[in-house]
This record gives C-alpha cells, structure tokens and sequence, in this order.
C-alpha cells in the first residue's frame, strides 16, 4: 500500500487510517512520503514529510529542484513495489502529479482530504476526474461540489470533529509545562510550516507583548518543526522586550481546550479550535507576490457562500466557509499587526457577547463537521481502501514481503 501526506494534519490522518488498516490486515506493509507519526505507525518512509513541506507559490518554486527529486524517488518507489492501492492525503503539488503515475499504472488511487482546488485551481478537477478512483471529503460542501461534477465524492465527517476532548486537568497541564494557573493563558498557533511560523510567530509575539503582562502563552510545536528553532525564533522576536512567558507544548489540541482565547494561523488548527470550542482569531501572512495573486486567483463555487471584508478579500478560514458566515474575525496580511490582533482578541478574553456568540457559532460549525455516518470518517476510508484490494491479494502490495 502506498500512502502520501506532507504536512502535520496529513502525517495524524494517515497515521490513524494505517493503524486501522494494520489491525485489520496483521501483514500490511505500506511506504511512501509521510511524517513522524506516520513512520511510528508503520510507514516505510521513501521521502520525509518535513523535507517537503513548503508553502506558497513563491516559496515551492524555489525549492522546486530539490521537491522534483524526491518526487522522482518517490515515484520509483512504486514502479518497482507496485502497491495495490495508494491514499493520498491534501498536499497537492505533489499528490496530483503522485496520482497520474499511480493511474498509468492502473493503482486505484483514493484522495482523502481534498485539497481546496474548489477555491483557487478548478482546472485540476479535471485531474479528479481522471486520477481519482475516490474522493473521500471532510467537509459538506465539498461532496456537494464533487458530485455535481461527475466525481466518486462522500462526505466523511472531520476526524477532528470525533475527538473527545483532552482529559488532563488545568492543574496537571499547569505543572506539566510551567505555567501559572492562576492567570489566563492564551494559545498561539502560527502554522506547522517552518515558513509559516517565520511569518507568523514574531507578530502574534509582538501582540502578546501589547496586550500586557496579565497572560501566559502558549505555543503548540508541530511535529514538522524542530523545537530548537522555534525556541531561537521567540528569542530572536522578543529581543530587548520583557514579554510575558512563552511555553511551548507539543499538542495544539491540549492548548486549545485549555486557553482561554487563541491566535490561530489559517488552516488545520482553526478547525482545531472550532470543534474544541475555543474563541479565536483567524491571522495568515505570506509574501506579498503570493498574497497578490492569490487574490487574483481565488473564486468560490456557489456551493460556498463567501462574502467579502472591507478590503474585498473574500473568506479563507475553513470555519467561516463551514459556517456560511463570518463568525471568526480574519487579520490578513497588512491587517495582521499586533495592535490589531491585540484589539480584536480583548473581548473574546473577556465575558463579552463577543465571547458568547463566537462559543455558540463554534458549537454549531463543530455539529455539521460530524459524520452523518455511524462510522467513524477513518473506518470509513478504511472501508474504501479495502473495497479497491483484490480479494486474493494481500493488502501489503503486490511484491512486497510481508512486514514493514
């Protein structure tokens, strides 16, 4: 079996689904581009997920030569193991050009996570069409949108919405990374690219800084990031000021259950944040080229209603697409400054109606993000998986031994 994810929320993905799939099948055996947890699970990694992981367009061209290469390995990877069936997961500069190989080959490909070509790149629905045996979405609007298009498209539910939420007590999570219990903490979550978090971290530092020295804060490490640099990034941004402290933990969900409020860098984390409950606000900074011609080239079908900010920029947080509305503030690019950030965060800190209101729209976007389905959105990847393998074919591949 071939698997490929390059980011932190594909490497959890795919890592639950080859759990299920090697509980089911005792002599799986699965390789390809993965990350961490992925490997843990049992995947033989052919490229790292955390050397692949770029963003934007500016950014992927000029690591082109060195992603192109390990794209060539990757696919020699499965010229020469021939897997019966390949999951790719989001990540689709890769993954789109990963399923044509996959095709020629005749491997039935399935696509879990569907990348947002719906909102930017509608030419690769054609490359849908033609590469993928099966979409599985994780979010309604997009079976909607696949389905009118003539795609193999079911909504799964959100494997973040089937969480149960994190059970550690604020008093063993206090002692756990040092924090004070008795003040109010605040969650930063500045992405799980090294790009994203150069873009990010030091303005939501700056805002940490404008807001005062009642709060702690605390910043989840991505798995796709080293510690270490993210610990020389907070010195380097906080130099020659007295900030409050800054904790860094390794699991967003647990921060996000235990912060009061947060600042969410648009993606994965926000809908974290959402089925969690947690009042947040919505920041995202990339180059100004990027920035430019994404506005140029962002339309939304009319399956998602998105209406424009004062600056016409439409929507990007999946929580206000999900919700039809803007129910999170979004500060994005020249708007994402500290003092903005500062000024829109205070009321969510408080008991406001701000407060109230963004709890309660939460509540409602964590509802439709469910799967209507008794099953589980993993268990039911799973089921589609094992529906593609041949019946007298191991699940491991075609050539391959079996063990991992």
């Amino acid at each position: 079996m071939f698997l490929s994810a390059g980011e932190a929320s594909g490497d959890h993905y795919g890592a639950q689904l080859l759990i299920e799939l090697r509980r089911r099948h005792l002599g799986l055996t699965s390789f390809g581009l993965g990350g961490k947890e992925m490997e843990a699970a049992g995947l033989n990694r052919v490229v790292r997920a955390e050397d692949v992981a770029h963003m934007g367009i500016t950014e992927v061209i000029r690591h082109m030569p060195y992603i192109y290469g390990e794209y060539r390995r990757l696919v020699a990877s499965i010229k020469k193991r021939r897997p019966d069936v390949a999951v790719l997961i989001d990540f689709p500069d890769v993954n789109f050009r990963l399923a044509r190989e996959l095709t020629k080959l005749n491997i039935p490909v399935i696509y879990f996570v569907s990348p947002q070509l719906w909102a930017w790149k509608p030419r690769r629905l054609r490359w849908v069409q033609q590469r993928v045996s099966r979409m599985m979405v994780i979010f309604p609007f997009e079976e909607k949108f696949y389905q009118a298009r003539g795609v193999d498209a079911a909504f799964v539910g959100h494997p973040l919405a089937e969480l149960p939420l994190p059970t550690i007590s604020r008093e063993d999570y206090a002692q756990q990374h040092s924090l004070n219990p008795d003040k109010p903490w605040i969650a930063l979550l500045p992405g799980s690219r090294s790009k994203e978090v150069r873009l990010n971290l030091p303005t939501m530092l700056a805002a940490a800084a404008a807001l005062g020295s009642g709060y702690e804060y605390i910043v989840p490490v991505a798995s796709t990031l080293k510690r270490e640099w993210v610990e020389q990034l907070i010195s380097a941004s906080k130099r020659g000021r007295a900030d409050s402290p800054v904790h860094l933990v390794p699991d967003a969900r647990e921060a996000l259950h235990h912060a009061r409020a947060s600042v969410v860098a648009s993606g994965t984390a926000t809908v974290q944040a959402a089925v969690i409950g947690n009042p947040f606000v919505v920041v995202y900074k990339v180059s100004p080229l990027t920035f430019r011609l994404a506005k140029r080239l962002v339309h939304y079908p009319p399956e998602i209603p998105a209406p424009l900010d004062a600056d016409g920029n439409l929507p990007i947080a999946m929580v206000n697409l999900i919700a039809g509305r803007r129910i999170v503030p979004e500060l994005l690019q020249d708007r994402f400054t500290a003092e903005n950030v500062a000024s829109v965060l205070r009321p969510l800190l408080n008991d406001s109606p701000e407060r109230e209101q963004m709890i309660a729209d939460l509540a409602e976007v964590g509802q439709i993000l469910r799967p209507t389905s008794k099953s589980s959105s993993i268990l039911q990847v799973a089921d589609a998986v094992e529906a593609l393998l041949p019946r007298n074919t191991p699940a491991g591949g075609r050539n391959v031994p079996a063990s991992v």
